[in-house]
């Protein structure tokens, strides 16, 4: 990779978007074979901490997780791309929302699976709250909240 390819993945890693992909596997599920609910919860969290450490580069914690949807059950074997976006930004904190896509990777159906928002804050040594650096370049784009179960 040149120099030029690994600056425009730099930029990448800037712009407050993460992905990235996680097999469902038995230590993962529950008694019905479907993805255990905290453990798609911890890979969210996961996936939010990353997103918003990126954005920030900034020691991150997770003050609320929120509005997180369990669509439709992700079996054992299903493939999952998580994806988490920074929506919004405070002085202190970002909002991220994070998705869940399974995939069947035995005919490449995918569905919405799992989505949820996840508050995170930036903080200093002692764990107060520590102000972001701004970002010129950041336009909101506000988590979806629809009802999903009417």
């Amino acid at each position: 990779m040149d120099a030029a390819a690994v600056e425009a993945r730099s930029d990448e890693s800037q712009s407050g978007e993460i992905q990235f992909l996680e097999l469902v596997l038995p230590e993962q599920t529950n008694h019905y074979g479907t993805l255990y609910g905290a453990n798609a919860l911890h890979l969210m969290g996961k996936a939010a901490f990353v997103c918003a450490s990126r954005r920030a580069r900034r020691t991150i914690v997770m003050a609320k997780s929120d509005a997180i949807d369990f669509r439709k059950p992700v079996k054992l074997g299903h493939l999952i791309d998580i994806r988490a976006r920074v929506a919004a930004e405070g002085r202190t904190s970002l909002t991220v929302c994070v998705d869940v896509i399974a995939e069947d990777l035995a005919d490449g159906s995918r569905y919405p699976a799992i989505s949820g928002n996840f508050v995170m804050v930036a903080v200093d040594r002692d764990g107060r709250p520590t102000p972001l650096a701004p970002d010129a370049n950041f336009k909101p784009d506000a988590c979806p909240q629809e009802d999903l179960h009417p």
